[in-house]
């Protein structure tokens, strides 16, 4: 069984392997890494940086994606 991560995403718990980024994270909920606003851990993460700022257990996120529409 692979070691996983436990986290709370949006207020609600979930489970990610040992090792994700932010940005994997991103894409396996099914957005784009593109179009997100993410806050980690009380501070606001570049979009820039998702693919390098590897998770931690306990980790909380909060993540924003945005919407077309008028």
């Amino acid at each position: 069984m692979a070691a996983e991560l436990s986290l709370i995403v949006n207020g609600e718990p979930r489970r990610v392997a040992l090792g994700s980024s932010i940005a994997d994270l991103v894409s396996g909920i099914g957005l784009d890494p593109k179009k997100v606003a993410v806050e980690h851990n009380g501070e606001i993460a570049p979009r820039s940086t998702l693919a390098d700022v590897t998770l931690s257990d306990g980790d909380v996120l909060e993540i924003v994606h945005f919407v077309g529409g008028g």
